[in-house]
């Protein structure tokens, strides 16, 4: 299964449910990245993806966006395939 990285802060009510979606597809480890607590990673993010909210997902090398494209990327079934590498 390809690593998972996301972009969160603490009281982050859409964090929550993408951690919860990957959770039921199968995922058991995230990387989060608390920008709230390190602006450095905030800046980091925004470099990367170019936008400003959380989360941002990445899967392996590939960013899926917020959590949004996340349910909308697993409704077309990508986000399994994309989980298995």
């Amino acid at each position: 299964m390809q690593a998972v990285t996301m972009y969160t802060t603490a009281v982050c009510p859409y964090c929550q449910r993408a951690k919860m979606l990957l959770k039921q597809r199968g995922v058991s480890e995230i990387n989060e990245i608390r920008i709230d607590t390190d602006p450095a990673q905030k800046d980091l993010m925004i470099e990367k993806t170019g936008r400003r909210t959380v989360p941002q997902i990445f899967v392996g090398d590939t960013h899926v966006g917020g959590c949004d494209d996340l349910y909308a990327l697993d409704g077309k079934g990508g986000l399994v395939p994309l989980l298995a590498g």
